[in-house]
């Protein structure tokens, strides 16, 4: 995968998140995983936004099988990330409670990311 997210690189319902920093495929337990890890720290306060979803099917064969006989069995699905992608979103709770729990939820994930803030957010 090459180039920058052409979708998804601005805050469109919170007022923090976490960005992608590199291009890799995430899986739906990676996702998941980083989803109870910002929860937990939040205890059920505020809100969540994922908004990466896992509808990209890879496949793979069996070991020690021969060339052809067609292509391999579906193994799972995985979401593309890009450069710029927004992964995770969190609204109404405060600053210092948004940007610990998704640092939490991005050691999760095998990407590289930063911590953005809404523009027009206000302490």
């Amino acid at each position: 995968m090459k180039g920058n997210a052409q979708r998804g690189h601005q805050l469109a319902f919170g007022s923090f998140g976490i960005k992608s920093l590199q291009s890799k495929w995430l899986t739906g337990n990676q996702i998941e995983a980083a989803r109870i890890a910002v929860t937990r720290y939040m205890q059920r306060q505020g809100q969540i936004w994922i908004r990466v979803f896992p509808d990209k099917p890879i496949t793979s064969k069996p070991a020690e099988v021969r060339m052809g006989k067609g292509k391999g069995a579906p193994e799972g699905f995985v979401a593309p990330v890009t450069p710029g992608r927004i992964i995770i979103e969190v609204g109404g709770v405060p600053y210092d409670v948004a940007k610990e729990a998704l640092r939490l939820g991005a050691q999760k994930l095998p990407v590289t990311t930063k911590f953005v803030v809404r523009r027009d957010y206000e302490a």
